[in-house]
């Protein structure tokens, strides 16, 4: 076989390795936790900041609504070196963690595009997700911490698992 398919063939091998560990990590978080408390979300609507950590690093603006008590929409408008913005948004399914007033992890996934400064196309990005959501009682204000991977779906592919976001909104 030529070097090209070999090459092709353990990027594609690995990719498939990194995604059954993300869904394998986040299956045991929902597991593990599913005798939590089943209650509403502590806040309704969050609007506010995201930054996108890892190589790249990009940040913007967050809005945040539960569509029912544990299903959240998010969008995002994101900015970074060599784009004009990106665009993503995304579902998480949201568990109350108890004995824990605000608390909760959520596991999720979404879309992001990503429109550069320089043409060549617009990358597409799938991310999984998973992470910590806090809403803090005596202030209108919510915390997320999740890791965020990506797996690029056109120009070749290509992923990034060492990701992670942290979001700061004023609630509603």
């Amino acid at each position: 076989p030529s070097p090209y398919f070999c090459g092709k063939f353990s990027k594609t091998l690995l990719m498939l390795k990194q995604t059954l560990l993300a869904c394998f990590l986040t299956a045991t978080i929902f597991f593990a936790t599913s005798a939590s408390a089943q209650t509403g979300p502590a806040y309704k609507t969050g609007l506010g900041l995201r930054f996108d950590l890892g190589e790249g690093s990009l940040y913007g603006f967050s809005a945040k609504h539960f569509l029912s008590q544990q299903l959240a929409g998010e969008a995002t408008v994101l900015f970074g070196t060599g784009l004009n913005a990106s665009l993503g948004a995304e579902l998480q399914y949201h568990v109350p963690i108890a004995n824990a007033t605000g608390l909760s992890w959520y596991a999720g996934g979404g879309l992001q595009a990503l429109f550069t400064k320089y043409g060549g196309g617009t990358p597409i990005w799938l991310r999984p997700m998973a992470g910590l959501d806090y809403k803090i009682n005596t202030a209108p204000v919510n915390l997320s911490l999740d890791w965020r991977p990506t797996f690029q779906l056109n120009y070749g592919g290509g992923s990034d698992i060492g990701r992670f976001g942290l979001a700061l909104r004023y609630t509603l």
